[in-house]
């Protein structure tokens, strides 16, 4: 791996022979980068799983993601190398002369320079460590956020369940009534709802980086967000010949990406606009929920559909309407177990667990004992695919592929969909496997 020596401080590049790099140069390098990350990434949960077991490398996947890409700039650009994506496309990491603070009359005339370590460990920092501890807080502030805004839609529901309020304007000599709006249909509650039931997408990242994308694509420099609060850019390591028809940009796809955005944005807001007549799937659920939580489950009928469609069932399933929480605005293992009449056992402790434990069969002198579930033959058989684990509890999805209960429950309440044939799947139509007899 070559590397770059630097001194405490770095001679300037010049500008000239050694141009600013361009926007494909700069994403191939970043994939080839995240080729790599990624091979170091599986190494680690590969040897994660040795030690501790399938289970406890997928609790920890997101850890052993964020430790290989802290290993990986670590050892090559917190050091001053380059990394493996910069070698393949000639690239070298260098500081905007635009971006000098320091009143360097040689960095912003004489060309780039190389980034200093305070730099190079800010830009790590920014994109590795602090995105993860992001991503760590915000389920909290999330939960935090939902049952504050659960606890105010429930008090303004109850306000409003006498339906439109009189008052008296004594002002009026014909001393006549003048009704208003329920609390319920004000803008407060409308606007409120509409936060809780996106606050996922509201306190998502996802829309953000898509600007910062689009704006790459225009102007070919900081391709990442941590890159543009340092003031890091790329130049080639060779000469490129500015006669030859120039260097291609990727603003076709800046345009198209910001076209994407603008349609997602004006079809969102015509689909909130029509909602004062109709409230769509999402709002639906979450007003049921409000309702549940104030004038108690008689409020709200629990309606668990067989429509492939009903996603909103689904939530509504899943979502505790009390409003004591204990897990924030999630029902609790047992209290699904009881909706889907297929109760949790105590303890957490697997009713069925074909690792090699064995169950009576018959009665009388002539017991004989032999692996549970027998007729599921073949040790391929008896592995669920998502823990690659003895099975316990197997349970079907509709499709007819079989799992452990808690692994395909924990999956489908992410993602209702098989995980082998992508069917749809939802937590009312898994289908536990019980030993008849």
């Amino acid at each position: 791996m070559a590397s770059i020596q630097i001194n405490k401080k770095p001679a300037p590049l010049t500008s000239s022979p050694y141009p600013f790099a361009a926007a494909p140069d700069i994403i191939r390098a970043h994939q080839k980068d995240a080729y790599f990350q990624g091979i170091l990434t599986n190494q680690l949960s590969d040897l994660h799983r040795r030690l501790r077991g399938a289970r406890s490398a997928h609790s920890w996947a997101q850890e052993a993601r964020t430790a290989a890409d802290l290993i990986y700039l670590s050892l090559t650009t917190l050091l001053g190398n380059r990394t493996l994506g910069e070698e393949y496309c000639d690239l070298v990491q260098v500081e905007d002369p635009a971006r000098a603070v320091d009143g360097d009359a040689e960095a912003q005339h004489g060309g780039p320079r190389l980034p200093s370590i305070q730099r190079r460990a800010g830009y790590i920092a920014t994109s590795v460590l602090l995105p993860y501890i992001f991503s760590r807080i915000l389920p909290s502030f999330r939960a935090a956020l939902r049952k504050r805004l659960q606890d105010r839609l429930t008090a303004l529901a109850r306000q409003g369940k006498g339906g439109t309020i009189t008052t008296t304007n004594l002002e009026n000599s014909k001393n006549k009534k003048r009704h208003t709006r329920p609390p319920t249909a004000s803008i407060s509650y409308r606007l409120q709802r509409y936060i809780l039931t996106h606050l996922s997408s509201l306190t998502s990242g996802a829309h953000f980086h898509a600007l910062t994308l689009a704006v790459f694509y225009f102007s070919g420099a900081y391709y990442s967000l941590s890159k543009r609060i340092f003031g890091l850019r790329y130049v080639f390591t060779r000469r490129v010949d500015e006669n030859s028809g120039g260097r291609a940009g990727y603003e076709v796809l800046g345009v198209l990406l910001v076209v994407q955005m603008l349609v997602r944005g004006y079809l969102h807001l015509r689909n909130q606009l029509s909602a004062d007549t109709t409230l769509s799937a999402e709002e639906a659920g979450t007003e049921a929920i409000i309702r549940e939580r104030a004038f108690g489950p008689g409020a709200v009928n629990l309606n668990v559909s067989l429509d492939d469609n009903a996603y909103s069932s689904n939530n509504e399933l899943l979502v505790d309407p009390g409003a004591g929480g204990g897990t924030g605005n999630q029902r609790s293992l047992s209290e699904i177990g009881v909706s889907t009449h297929t109760p949790v056992p105590k303890g957490g402790r697997p009713r069925y667990d074909l690792a090699g434990v064995v169950a009576v069969v018959g009665t009388g002198s002539g017991n004989e004992k032999e692996p549970v579930m027998a007729w599921i033959q073949g040790r391929q058989q008896r592995t669920c695919t998502l823990c690659l684990e003895d099975m316990k509890d197997p349970a079907a999805t509709q499709c007819g592929h079989v799992f452990c209960w808690a692994c395909i429950g924990d999956w489908v309440r992410e993602k209702p969909e098989c995980p082998l044939c992508r069917r749809e799947a939802m937590i009312q139509h898994i289908l536990p496997l019980r030993v008849a007899g």
